[in-house]
């Protein structure tokens, strides 16, 4: 991992030379990796296995409705075992803090039935993926897990990477099942018919890219669409000029190809604050999770 390497093989990111003076390089999540791993348990709907945290067996009173936050996972991270619910964004969304800000929210993660071939290569990944699949997991799990403690009020899909284009096309085919699409670096970028549809069904979109993401590029693929973005009823921008980790440093993950830009996950998941508690957006005091509170108010 680039993290345990010595300064000296540390890969140098091909930006280096654009970074503003007095910026540095973060190599990794200053975050500690599974430290709440134990508030989630493993279950199965026959096709597909997921993670999930229910907030009633942490606190909350049971016989009421909370909020339902579906994540996707990133290509590769299926693979990972209970790593995945990290790597997906899920994990801190089972602390107390997040929990208060929410008001109570179950937490679901499924997972892409994924696996290494022959060819080293990794296959059944969310592309790959039929969204009534997952779209039949979501409504199985509400029915098992939440309506008999009383159900869910509303419902919002968040997703990293190509579980970022899942969350779009799950959106896109279910227009009027979820309240709020958050896509974090997806590699596919939405069209206007989508942003029409959440519109109409009064959907609230935050999008989150990195305008020097490396898979999408900014400047061609989501500044022509910024202008119907910013009319929508419904939509917050936040496509930070650099990605940073908890330490400020500029995010670089290179394992043969970099892409730290792209892993906008990594603020995301820390409710965009610096470990120092500065805020990463100033127009988002209480980060995303003050965003998701708002949007899905009853």
């Amino acid at each position: 991992m680039a993290a345990d390497l010595t300064e000296n093989e540390k890969p140098t990111p091909p930006w280096a030379n654009e970074i503003p003076e007095g910026s540095f390089i973060s190599y990794s999540p200053t975050y500690k990796v599974g430290e709440y791993f134990d508030r989630f348990k493993k279950d199965s709907d026959g096709k597909l296995d997921y993670y999930f945290y229910d907030p009633t067996e942490h606190g909350f009173e049971k016989s009421r409705k909370y909020l339902l936050l579906v994540i996707m996972h990133g290509t590769s991270n299926a693979l990972e075992g209970d790593v995945c619910i990290n790597y997906a964004g899920a994990e801190f969304y089972s602390k107390e803090e997040y929990q208060s800000i929410l008001g109570g929210a179950y937490i679901l993660v499924p997972l892409a039935p994924e696996y290494r071939g022959d060819d080293g290569m990794v296959h059944g990944h969310w592309p790959e993926t039929d969204t009534k699949t997952v779209y039949d997991l979501i409504c199985n799990f509400i029915k098992k897990h939440a309506e008999q403690n009383g159900g869910i009020s509303k419902k919002a899909i968040l997703g990293n990477s190509s579980g970022g284009a899942m969350s779009l096309k799950l959106s896109y085919d279910y227009p009027d099942f979820f309240n709020a699409v958050v896509p974090m670096g997806a590699p596919e970028i939405p069209d206007e018919k989508l942003f029409d549809l959440y519109d109409q069904n009064d959907v609230h979109l935050f999008f989150a890219m990195g305008k020097r993401d490396e898979i999408c590029s900014y400047e061609k693929d989501v500044v022509p669409l910024l202008p119907r973005m910013k009319s929508m009823k419904h939509c917050y921008i936040f496509t930070p000029d650099w990605v940073c980790n908890g330490d400020h440093g500029i995010a670089s993950i290179n394992f043969g190809f970099e892409m730290g830009q792209h892993c906008i996950i990594n603020p995301m998941h820390c409710n965009l604050m610096f470990d120092d508690g500065t805020i990463m957006d100033p127009n988002l005091p209480q980060g995303i999770t003050g965003w998701l509170s708002e949007a899905l108010r009853p």
